[in-house]
């Protein structure tokens, strides 16, 4: 299963988010899932947010369920609504390989 999830941040609280961020990837490894790869973007016109988009990987759709639901996941939960504005999650599946081959 991977995912592309869209964070909207108020820079303010950055460093709340990547508390929150670390610990739910320690979480998520837990349940086979991982975050592969992240992208920030720069500030918005006002800095006062910012969209960092991370490409997440699980096992299937039972292993994010369940780290969803973890209990220590919920005890920092506080720091991920003190810094994120929006949440947008797309799931999908690996597509095309577009990498050109050596000649």
């Amino acid at each position: 299963m991977t995912l592309v999830v869209i964070l909207t941040v108020r820079c303010e609280a950055l460093d709340a988010f990547r508390a929150y961020e670390r610990k739910a990837a320690a979480v998520m490894a837990r349940y086979g899932g991982a975050i592969e790869r992240t992208v920030v973007t720069a500030p918005d016109g006002a800095g006062l947010t910012l969209k960092e988009i991370h490409l997440v990987t699980f096992p299937d759709e039972q292993a994010f369920s369940a780290y969803r639901g973890d209990a220590e996941l919920g005890e920092v939960a506080h720091l991920r609504d003190a810094s994120v504005v929006h949440t947008e999650i797309l799931r999908g599946e690996e597509g095309p390989d577009y990498h050109v081959a050596p000649v």
